[in-house]
């Protein structure tokens, strides 16, 4: 039994230990101490309870004293990791900020953190310019050649509009926006490929970086390819449309002449009719005549003498024809 309980006491008192240094992380205060961070035990125990790691903020108060940072608290540090900030990274360009003369403060820094930007990534690029590179941009000249051109962007951030500043994606619109407005401008193709350094010249001009989270150092072109003559493709295509509109109204005219064709037919067929049920009459009015004493037998082969005499005349008006069938 006394074995037992002598078990039961050191396990306890391991336990007991671990959950002292834990809640009272007193190595750390000796770090802390020796670093010259003004921080008390109780302060520990307290971020403890606060649900804030004690080495995060310990670690950045080390680091902010160390390189001379003043005005940085432990209140402040706190506030900003509950609020969903990071600590060190904040810390770390603070830091890096000062050493290369970058004007940062802890407010500023935190608010770009918060913000969902890498602060520190910012600052190295404002050390550090970035190379963006575009994507192949398609423009064409007065003269109708297309030219494709892709340009090397250089930037820094610009850390007083990183927040709220447009992002990467800007800066490419625009500059591709600028590099087609510069080619279209151009009299001819030859003249940008002689001079490709006119169309960056231009694009600087027009302030691209205005409104974005960066500064536009050099806007070089890194490459200009030829590509289709888009004015003769512009002018086969008129002139294709040209000729299905010329056949369109060929077609619509012919169809008419057509139709009219068929309507003067019918109303020739329609005559003909007419002539045939007149001429069936005749005969019946010829009997008619003859039954009511109108018509005499001497005044119908006076009628049959004419008609002869008229056929006759006929065809002796057509000799050519009767010379034609005979040879």
């Amino acid at each position: 039994m006394n074995e037992l309980l002598l078990i039961f006491m050191v396990v306890a008192g391991i336990i007991l230990f671990s959950l002292f240094f834990y809640y009272v992380p007193f190595l750390l205060w000796m770090s802390a101490r020796v670093s010259g961070v003004n921080i008390s035990l109780i302060q520990l125990f307290l971020m403890r309870i606060r649900k804030v790691p004690p080495q995060i903020i310990v670690r950045a108060l080390i680091e902010a004293q160390k390189a001379g940072l003043q005005g940085i608290t432990r209140n402040e540090l706190e506030a900003l990791f509950l609020s969903g900030g990071h600590v060190e990274k904040v810390v770390h360009a603070l830091v890096s900020a000062s050493k290369a003369n970058i004007e940062l403060t802890y407010n500023m820094a935190t608010a770009i953190d918060l913000a969902g930007r890498d602060v520190l990534l910012a600052v190295q690029m404002s050390v550090n310019p970035k190379v963006i590179d575009t994507p192949p941009v398609a423009a064409v000249s007065k003269d109708g050649i297309q030219l494709i051109a892709k340009a090397r962007v250089t930037v820094r951030t610009n850390i007083q509009q990183l927040v709220g500043g447009a992002g990467e994606e800007t800066i490419l619109a625009r500059v591709g926006e600028g590099i087609v407005s510069s080619i279209g401008s151009a009299e001819s193709h030859k003249t940008v490929l002689e001079n490709p350094d006119s169309i960056s010249k231009l694009v600087l001009r027009k302030g691209l970086d205005a409104g974005t989270a960066f500064e536009i150092l050099s806007i070089d072109i890194a490459d200009i390819d030829i590509g289709k003559n888009i004015g003769a493709v512009l002018q086969m295509d008129q002139a294709q449309a040209d000729k299905n509109i010329a056949q369109a109204k060929a077609e619509e005219r012919r169809a008419m002449a057509v139709a009219l064709e068929q309507e003067m037919k019918a109303k020739a067929q329609e005559a003909r009719a007419k002539v045939i049920e007149a001429e069936v009459e005749i005969p019946l009015a010829m009997a008619h005549a003859f039954k009511s004493g109108n018509l005499g037998i001497m005044d119908y082969y006076k009628m049959k003498n004419i008609q002869a005499d008229t056929d006759m005349r006929e065809s002796i008006a057509k000799p050519s024809s009767t010379g034609n069938n005979s040879l």
